[in-house]
């Protein structure tokens, strides 16, 4: 083990101010993150792959900074080099820092931030977290060893600090900025097996320079192998812009909940946990759970009528049937729209007065109308196998939905009628769920599983992704653990330009 006080202590006097600054970021971090206080003692100190000049590193225990300096041609592609200050551990582990640069750099994409990789070889598999030259943050990954590297990126350059947490083989980055929001990266599964090595690094980018970078208040708490049993649900309230990319937490806690409704003002977020219909303001606080009278064991499938005025719910009876029912958007009692069940609502006509829903009827799940006041309802799909998520276009003309009848889920378009029903999303490395339509009837966003998955089951690796209504490039919005309670419902904002949606983790107790 190599403790702080075997490296070099020097301090850099020109730098008081910026290691000053850096603090006063990295208290903000604390207080948001609730980060155990120390600097990290780490194990070894390693030239990763062909570097030509040796890194070196100094750690300033009075001003909580650890100094890095290296060299190496890139970290991408199937073989690193780098400098890397390690500790060898096993389980669960959450890094934090912040991080700035010094000097202009010679290469826009010399790299400095976190790593945890299965072991010291160039072309070993890994993860990292790190700041780029030109300050673009960004999680890379390679899954296996020689495989090409990946990577996930922040889309905006202003950020204060880095959290980096590994649970399980899950690996969640998030960037804390100025005024204390947290705003999530992404999360995306590597197998990294026994014990790993997590740590710094700083890689130049340009094998003939060497670059340094100043790690504030760097945390490292390792927490374990942690059984899957044993593991806590954590869900966190987000929303994303269409335009950037760039997400924002709104609520994380230890408890279970789904699929975030809008509201038509743009002041609340609608969601379901634990049976119970639950009100959030936009700008975050404690959830306050709606009035529903008897309707108490409400499940993801609930939305707001185009007006605002209502509330549609579905909710198991004591038959442990889903049915549909609306309610006032302040609360009050329910009133029965759909008399067979299952049905699971899922979209409002602009005009308030249908609905459009998924329904098991005799072994077959369709999609079918009714009238908000109830009567009979219309099927719409007959084709066999499922057909779900049902929505009305803004404009009233259309209805998407998702259906497996090709043999892969995929989203589809019809006539409100049920008419001219057509396949919308290609056939690709994805299954396509859940289709939501923006209000200016722009954009489809949608969330999409790995094509082997079967369903819509909860914890696996997805993505949102969001097409133009009029077809052309798909493009993803956000890569996370979710899924089952991720985005079932329309959650555009009013004006168009964001989205809420639901992430999830395991973690440890």
């Amino acid at each position: 083990m190599i403790p702080a006080s075997l490296f070099d202590s020097a301090h850099c006097g020109s730098a008081n101010l910026l290691h000053a600054l850096l603090c006063v970021f990295v208290m903000l971090a604390i207080v948001a993150e609730k980060l155990p206080g120390g600097i990290p003692s780490f194990d070894g100190k390693t030239n990763v792959g062909r570097v030509r000049i040796p890194g070196s590193v100094r750690v300033d225990s009075a001003h909580g900074t650890i100094r890095m300096t290296g060299s190496g041609e890139n970290i991408w592609g199937n073989q690193d080099a780098f400098y890397f200050v390690w500790k060898k551990v096993e389980g669960d582990i959450s890094c934090s820092t912040a991080l700035l640069w010094e000097g202009t750099g010679k290469h826009p994409h010399r790299k400095a931030g976190w790593m945890i990789r299965a072991g010291l070889e160039p072309d070993d598999a890994y993860v990292d977290a790190v700041i780029h030259g030109d300050g673009l943050v960004s999680m890379q990954y390679r899954k296996t060893k020689g495989d090409a590297t990946y990577e996930v990126q922040f889309s905006a350059r202003v950020h204060v600090s880095l959290t980096f947490e590994r649970t399980g083989n899950q690996f969640t980055l998030c960037v804390l900025d100025e005024e204390g929001k947290v705003h999530p990266v992404g999360t995306i599964t590597v197998e990294l097996a026994g014990s790993v090595y997590a740590g710094l690094v700083v890689c130049s980018h340009d094998s003939t320079v060497e670059e340094t970078a100043v790690f504030s208040n760097p945390r490292l708490e390792v927490l374990g192998s942690i059984p899957q049993e044993k593991r806590l649900i954590e869900s966190t309230l987000e929303t994303v812009e269409l335009a950037t990319g760039v997400r924002t937490v709104v609520r994380r806690a230890l408890e279970h909940f789904e699929a975030p409704n809008w509201s038509r003002d743009g002041e609340t977020f609608v969601y379901n946990s634990g049976g119970s219909i639950l009100l959030l303001p936009v700008r975050g606080g404690e959830p306050q759970r709606l009035n529903t009278g008897f309707a108490t064991k409400c499940n993801n499938d609930h939305g707001i009528s185009w007006s605002g005025k209502e509330l549609a719910i579905s909710h198991h009876g004591t038959d442990g049937k889903s049915m549909i029912y609306r309610v006032p958007i302040s609360g009050g009692d329910p009133r029965l729209v759909t008399t067979k069940g299952p049905s699971y609502w899922h979209g409002w006509s602009p005009d308030d007065k249908t609905m459009a829903y998924c329904a098991e009827r005799n072994g077959e799940f369709d999609v079918y109308t009714i009238s908000a006041d109830g009567g009979e309802e219309k099927r719409l799909t007959t084709t066999p196998g499922l057909d779900d998520g049902p929505e009305f276009s803004p404009d009233g003309i259309s209805i998407y939905f998702n259906s497996v009848r090709t043999g892969q889920m995929k989203i589809w378009r019809m006539k409100a009628d049920g008419s001219e029903q057509v396949q919308i999303t290609p056939a690709d490395e994805y299954n396509d769920w859940f289709p939501h339509v923006s209000p200016d009837n722009k954009w489809i966003v949608f969330v999409s599983y790995e094509k082997n998955v079967d369903g819509h089951p909860a914890n696996k690796n997805v993505v949102l992704r969001v097409m133009p209504v009029t077809g052309g490039e798909i493009r993803i919005l956000a890569r996370l653990l979710g899924g089952q309670g991720t985005i079932n419902v329309p959650s555009w904002s009013p004006d168009g330009n964001r989205l809420a949606f639901v992430s999830y983790r395991l973690i440890a107790p």
